[in-house]
């Protein structure tokens, strides 16, 4: 059997593979686990870890032309083998299955996740850096603050900076466990004090990082619809200004082969133009195939009338929708484009279908 296919495990069967493995791991540390359930368990482990270098190998075998866009998927597959291969060479029969941890990793692999957080970091990092500066400052000045305060009251506990420190930092982190409390009015004044501070510089890491994420999502929308759009015949005449409206009105929306975009008799509330693809028009006489660059579901639009034929998935087809109040947008915006939808429009009421 070729090692290849191997490379294109689903996300979902990494995760759960890795899930697996991660229970068989936990369930062996269990003191009364029966030996033949312990050799089941370590079976297990194994089958996985084999699954792991033959995904590996395929992984290898797909990318050798061009690891270093294949890196990160090709790092995490080694070091899913490699370690641990290592803990069973050389790491005491009690620990080994342990390092089989590192398949935590696995579901990661595919996942865009962090590259998007590297970007977000990248983007806001002046903006993190000073958050964190506050940070260090407001818990530095509170260690100092609880040692002259606490220090003669509980010397075992706040006898120095850094005794102190392990009391900031819970009591910044609004954590609380209790184990070094202020005695002292001060002491307790200044722990309300830390709380607060905390709260409010967790709260702008927060805000930060999710602005960060949705300022980043969003422009990576706003690029992908926007080629989407410029992929439009009708569209190409546009002005940038005028492009840009239309990126922010359209919908992307991709429809699987065989499935139903608009039924006949249902209200009208959108159009779609096809990106790529092709749909079919259910007609009297017989079906009407349109393909990329054309649109359709425009008269229910600009008539009002119910929805006059089904239009269903030939292939799988890429759409932009466009609403009805997007519509009337962009009949105020771009005249030409929506005179040319009505032309086509009432062109096809008198020949081809109503949509």
């Amino acid at each position: 059997m070729s090692a290849v296919p191997f490379s294109k495990i689903s996300s979902p069967l990494n995760a759960l593979l890795a899930a697996t493995g991660l229970l068989m791991v936990a369930l062996l540390t269990t003191p009364d686990l029966t030996p033949q359930a312990r050799f089941a368990c370590q079976l297990v482990l194994v089958a996985i870890w084999v699954a792991y270098i033959l995904q590996l190998a395929g992984t290898f075998l797909s990318q050798r032309h061009h690891l270093p866009g294949g890196m990160p998927p090709l790092l995490i597959d080694v070091v899913a083998v490699l370690v641990p291969l290592a803990a069973f060479l050389f790491v005491g029969s009690r620990d080994r299955s342990l390092y089989c941890a590192i398949w935590l990793l696995k579901p990661l692999r595919d996942s865009t996740f962090f590259r998007l957080m590297a970007k977000v970091v990248a983007n806001e990092y002046r903006n993190l850096l000073g958050v964190t500066s506050v940070f260090a400052s407001v818990l530095f000045g509170a260690s100092v603050a609880g040692y002259v305060i606490e220090r003669d009251i509980q010397p075992d506990k706040f006898g120095s900076i850094p005794q102190a420190m392990w009391w900031a930092v819970v009591t910044l982190s609004t954590t609380g466990y209790g184990d070094e409390i202020p005695q002292s009015l001060a002491g307790r004044v200044l722990a309300g004090l830390v709380m607060m501070s905390g709260i409010g510089i967790f709260a702008l890491w927060a805000g930060i990082l999710a602005t960060g994420f949705y300022e980043e999502v969003r422009r990576r929308d706003f690029v992908r619809n926007w080629q989407l759009v410029a992929a439009v015949p009708l569209f190409q005449r546009l002005g940038s200004a005028a492009l840009i409206e239309i990126v922010r009105a359209l919908r992307p929306r991709t429809v699987p082969a065989g499935a139903v975009i608009c039924r006949k008799g249902d209200v009208g509330d959108q159009m779609f133009f096809i990106v790529e693809g092709r749909v079919s028009v259910a007609t009297p006489d017989h079906p009407v195939e349109l393909g990329t660059g054309s649109f359709f579901g425009e008269m229910a639009l600009i008539s009002g009338e119910p929805r006059s034929a089904t239009v269903s998935a030939a292939t799988e087809v890429s759409l932009l929708s466009l609403a009805a109040v997007d519509f009337q947008m962009l009949s105020s915006s771009s005249p030409e484009i929506a005179e040319t939808i009505r032309k086509t429009a009432f062109e096809r009421r008198g020949g081809l279908p109503k949509e």
